[in-house]
């Protein structure tokens, strides 16, 4: 059979909610499925979705064989199924009509025109939304699932029907009540009748085609439908929240940045580029900002949206071709694969459409392996691309189009001495080249950011050395097992440095914060640097020095003259330093709930609130501590050795510095302390 090609209508069609709908919470989604195999997983024969909430009529997502309104993180879903009458194979190739009404508080599925569930829930608005989207095949825009079986029909009608207009409903006819939105997949093309929709974008497309007047969707095939969509570009309030904060890169909206990872960045005709995720309202986007420094950036319209690439942006990394064309790889969600894409413009606002990676073995078939966050880099003429996850995957390239599929990333001789093992996950990765070795900086989401040295042999990576970037937080329980240092990116910047970012989970307001870029570097010592970068300098103002500071054995200094919830330190502790000393901040005016920063010359780390960095003085080395505190985020970094990030649970209009030693006297040779601008006015 035929297999239809699907195109773009640009028809300048009505697009937009007619006025007097303000309240369209309440309204019934409907549609008339053959099912194929009742064995397929929590997909959707219909679902309407606006940012990162939708409805949709899902099968089998929780049991089986059985229907349930699926929603975002079952917000609006009875996951009581013991009521349910599963389809079994007598139902396959039968007509069935599924139907879901949402009406005030209370949610009624129909099966043929029969009561299937009922429950209480607090529905939501997604229908008077421009932006929002309508999918089949998989449970929600930028997500995953599959449904196997032809579509005769499928309606949105902004009102609850009763029982007497369901079974009046016949597929292909018209109503008399008229529908938000109507597909009858009639005709050579697909077109949704009100002109609402005027983009359906396929996936998987030998999994999907039109025929028989039907939309005919096997495993994995998927259509999305988009209206008319009115750009985003986030941009920074005038006058922000007090609570949100200050020099920190984060999103302001629209939608949230969760996750917000960072993502493709270069350096690129005389700029600097950084794409980070948020949720965006057609699904996962990359957000994109330029700057000249690092410090300063400005929002562009976001471009990579599921409504250009059919899919949602998931964690990638930046690179440029061996021609120096910027090209990004990425994970396409919902897709299935990882993707490549190459920019077209200076500005990096114009994209090639996704490429899907398909890898093959030596005898031409395609391999066993996953398709997850990606990375790729060149060593000599090759291009080497890894999929990430737990052992993950290793192929490579010589002219992007074609891959050939190498097996594991790590080499079988993996050291056993690195305290993690090679089962870890590695996700979110980015390889490059570090002084002499090959430094993959990536995440496990149970450890949070670390990175590997090592170097390539026999076509794989064998690290000899590990370290953790993020430290869990002891108090796992009231936290709720969060980590905060994740999901990292780096890139080289115009004169040399690599510089890295993180995204902080739950680092503050608003959403999405990213770390302070961080400058790495190997010197020959084989020991990490990893100091602020230097930019940031550019922020200070209303400098304090307080040199030769003498504090007695079990005794406190405070910092009176240090004010602000936007500030820089610079301590400088002499050598010798007592056994254990150091800080305490951000502490209430009784001097209780603040959190300490532990050094000391016995001790092997550097205690910082709940976590225990592992950090060790030389002998006869003076402590240098630079310290960031941004409304309630504190970033700390230690003789250029060791850096780590924490979020209190106060923020304080003051930092109410005291300095305390426990057991000798402690000489600070000199404090530096500025406030810091806004990286926004």
């Amino acid at each position: 059979m035929k297999y239809v090609y699907f195109f773009i209508l640009i028809i300048p069609l009505f697009h937009s909610c007619q006025s007097g709908e303000t309240d369209l919470s309440d309204k019934t989604l409907i549609s008339w499925v053959k099912l194929h195999d009742i064995n397929v997983d929590h997909g959707s024969i219909l679902t309407i979705q606006h940012g990162n909430q939708f409805d949709g009529i899902v099968f089998g997502e929780i049991e089986t064989g059985k229907w349930i309104a699926g929603s975002d993180h079952f917000n609006r879903t009875n996951q009581d199924m013991s009521d349910l009458v599963p389809e079994t194979e007598e139902s396959l190739g039968e007509m069935i009509q599924m139907a879901i009404v949402y009406e005030g508080n209370e949610i009624r599925l129909y099966r043929n025109g029969k009561l299937y569930s009922k429950y209480e829930a607090e529905n939501i608005d997604l229908l008077s939304h421009i932006n929002n989207s309508v999918s089949f095949g998989i449970r929600y825009t930028g997500g995953s699932g599959s449904i196997s079986g032809d579509i005769e029909d499928a309606r949105i009608y902004n009102q609850p029907l009763t029982v007497k207009q369901l079974n009046e409903l016949k597929p292909n006819e018209a109503s008399k009540i008229e529908p938000y939105a109507w597909w009858d997949f009639e005709g050579d093309e697909i077109i949704e009748r009100t002109g609402r929709y005027i983009n359906h974008i396929p996936g998987n497309v030998p999994n999907i085609k039109l025929e028989d007047g039907k939309l005919k969707l096997r495993k994995w095939g998927k259509l999305i439908a988009f209206g008319p969509q009115t750009p985003e570009t986030p941009k920074w309030p005038e006058n922000p929240p007090d609570d949100w904060l200050t020099f920190h890169l984060s999103h302001p909206g629209p939608g949230i940045a969760e996750p917000g990872d960072p993502n493709p960045a270069y350096f690129y005709k005389e700029n600097y580029h950084l794409h980070y995720i948020y949720v965006s309202a057609t699904g996962y986007a990359y957000a994109h900002l330029s700057s000249q420094d690092m410090i300063y950036w400005k929002w562009h319209t976001t471009e990579l949206v599921p409504a250009f690439t059919g899919h949602g942006m998931f964690s990638g990394t930046g690179f440029f071709t061996k021609e120096g064309q910027p090209a990004m790889i990425y994970h396409g969600f919902g897709s299935g694969r990882n993707q490549l894409m190459f920019a077209l413009d200076e500005n990096l606002d114009e994209w090639t459409k996704p490429r899907p990676i398909h890898p093959l073995k030596e005898d031409g078939e395609e391999p066993e392996m996953s398709h997850w966050d990606p990375d790729c880099w060149i060593i000599g003429e090759t291009y080497y691309a890894l999929s990430g996850g737990q052992d993950p995957d290793l192929i490579k390239s010589n002219d992007l189009d074609n891959w050939k599929y190498l097996g594991k990333l790590l080499h079988e001789d993996y050291p056993g001495n690195l305290g993690v093992s090679r089962e870890e996950d590695i996700s979110c990765a980015n390889m490059f080249k570090i002084g002499n070795k090959w430094m993959l900086l990536c995440i496990s989401h149970k450890l949070g950011c670390r990175y590997f040295l090592g170097d390539f042999k026999d076509e794989k990576y064998l690290p000899d050395f590990h370290a953790r970037m993020n430290w869990v937080n002891t108090n796992w329980e009231k936290n709720h097992g969060r980590l905060v240092y994740f999901a990292p990116e780096s890139m080289v910047t115009e004169d040399g440095r690599r510089v890295m970012w993180a995204w902080l989970i739950n680092g503050g307001k608003p959403s999405g914060i990213q770390s302070l870029p961080r400058e790495l570097e190997l010197p020959q010592d084989g020991v990490l640097r990893i100091k602020p970068l230097a930019e940031l300098q550019k922020l200070r103002y209303d400098e304090i020095v307080i040199s030769d500071i003498s504090v007695k054995s079990d005794n406190e200094f405070e910092l009176e003259n240090i004010t602000g919830d936007a500030i820089e330190l610079e301590i400088t502790f002499s050598d010798p330093v007592p056994g254990e000393f150091g800080l305490n901040l951000l502490a209430d005016d009784s001097g209780e709930n603040g959190i300490s920063i532990v050094s000391g010359a016995y001790r092997n780390t550097l205690g910082f609130a709940d976590i225990e960095p592992p950090f060790k003085l030389k002998e006869g080395e003076d402590l240098i501590l630079r310290i960031f505190v941004d409304k309630n985020l504190v970033e700390v970094f230690a003789n250029d050795r060791q850096a780590a990030a924490y979020i209190h649970n106060h923020i304080r209009p003051n930092p109410n510095i005291t300095i305390f030693t426990r057991d000798s006297e402690l000489v600070v040779s000199e404090v530096k302390a500025w406030k810091m601008k806004s990286i926004w006015k």
